[in-house]
């Protein structure tokens, strides 16, 4: 007898389902998950599905319930075991599995876990996660009988990472996994690797006891930044919860952010692929789209969020994508996937492609724009896509030079300032840069007026 299940309103999100343990989120919430999942598969004709966890204490039981859901519905399920999210994706991708669930909080909170997907080789997300809401709380689901197989992926995983691995020169690096999913299978890879290796919290723990695992919080870095000048290494690598963003710091323990690393990395794809597209999201820098113009390819600014862009990059044939937040998505010799650990890898052959100049040396080459960090605002739920509206509206009365595929980003001769509504928070995101500090204050203060006239307080959250 088919039985509906109903969930939190709260976890159902943009790009993957999230919660609390225990609170919003529970086995039963992963069972019937497994089973919405396993209706839609079997309404396409699909039958196959691989499933991973990551290294979150809640994470075992949730990924048991799930596979329960699954199979219930005739699936056939391979479970790959504890690894980082790209190892998922690269089990479903290789085995040309009909769909993939990742069991996974991401960077969130240790008492957090989630669900990330794929289905027929593409981003599940969106209209997909409302549809498996629909179906859980019709509870109408397909009844088969499936099995589960375990099948162990990693040692293949990590032989298709070393594979593209071009580095002229040996390298002392540092890595830090923050004590996530990406640990599992850090000490694998780096016995492949030629140079010297230090391993900072490779062994996974989900209360995470070190420092939370996302490296776009400079905090996060300090352990990372402080051996790298302490071994003399020439860079520092650093990994979010699930492995799937990248954290990099150079040899003076400097933290290079997303749209720098793009710059870096672009140069080698160009120089394989003259005038390719290369796609990066709003929150970007304006150095990273003026470079990327610079080295002969064709810069595409797009929507912030990894299943976004994943959908773009196919839909333009781009080899290479990156966001602010450490998601890089290469289909240049790759899958077009996020894959923090294939990141590193090409990181690697960046620094290691000349004899002579370091990592900190191409830092210091780049272009210094100043910006702001990413500021936040506190916002209704129910008011925040109001806003930007509002805003918008003001601005094309005042015929400003903007772009608004993704909130609002306005470009002045001084620099830009941009403003979105989150997907996952009450809050609105901005950002500022400009060539110098005074242009910096004229922006912030633009951004501010637009704010104060929608009756937001100009108070990061």
């Amino acid at each position: 007898m088919s039985q509906s299940h109903r969930f939190h309103p709260t976890i159902l999100r943009a790009y993957d389902i999230r919660g609390i343990v225990g609170e919003t989120l529970s086995a039963a919430d992963a069972r019937a998950i497994g089973r919405a999942f396993g209706t839609m598969l079997a309404q396409k004709g699909g039958r196959v599905v691989c499933v991973g966890y990551d290294g979150r204490l809640s994470s075992p039981e949730l990924e048991a319930a799930l596979v329960e859901g699954l199979v219930v519905t005739g699936m056939q399920v391979r479970r790959i075991g504890l690894g980082p999210t790209p190892m998922l994706y690269y089990a479903a991708k290789v085995s040309g599995a009909d769909g993939g669930i990742m069991v996974t909080g991401s960077h969130n909170p240790p008492n957090h876990n989630g669900f990330k997907m794929v289905m027929g080789g593409k981003p599940f997300f969106g209209a997909d996660i409302r549809r498996l809401g629909e179906i859980a709380a019709g509870g109408d689901f397909a009844e088969g009988k499936g099995e589960a197989v375990e099948e162990s992926v990693a040692e293949r995983y990590v032989e298709r990472l070393v594979q593209d691995y071009r580095g002229k020169r040996d390298l002392k690096v540092v890595w830090d996994a923050g004590n996530g999913a990406a640990g599992a299978v850090l000490k694998q890879l780096t016995d492949r690797l030629p140079g010297r290796h230090t391993l900072l919290f490779a062994d996974v723990d989900g209360t995470f006891p070190n420092h939370h695992p996302d490296p776009t919080e400079p905090k996060n870095l300090v352990k990372l930044q402080d051996t790298v000048l302490f071994e003399q290494a020439d860079m520092g690598i650093a990994f979010d919860g699930d492995g799937d963003r990248i954290g990099v710091v150079d040899g003076q323990g400097r933290i290079l952010w997303g749209d720098q690393l793009m710059v870096l990395l672009a140069e080698e794809v160009l120089a394989d692929q003259p005038g390719a597209t290369i796609i990066a999201d709003i929150k970007a820098s304006q150095t990273l789209f003026d470079e990327i113009e610079r080295m002969g390819g064709t810069p595409l600014m797009w929507k912030t969020g990894h299943s976004l862009i994943k959908s773009k990059m196919a839909e333009t044939g781009s080899p290479l994508a990156g966001e602010m937040s450490g998601h890089i998505f290469f289909a240049d010799r790759y899958y077009g996937y996020d894959d923090a650990l294939y990141a590193a890898i090409r990181m690697m052959n960046v620094v290691a492609s000349s004899e002579y100049e370091s990592l900190a040396h191409r830092h210091d080459r780049l272009p210094h724009p100043v910006n702001t960090p990413e500021l936040r605002f506190d916002c209704p739920e129910d008011r925040k896509f109001a806003v930007i509206e509002e805003v918008k509206a003001r601005l094309k009365e005042q015929g400003a030079d903007m772009v608004d595929i993704d909130g609002v980003r306005v470009r002045r001769p001084e620099g830009w300032w941009l403003l979105r509504a989150s997907n996952t928070q009450a809050v609105l995101v901005a950002r500022c840069e400009a060539k110098t500090a005074q242009g910096l204050k004229t922006m912030t203060a633009l951004l501010e007026e637009q704010l104060a006239a929608s009756g937001i307080a100009f108070q990061a959250a």
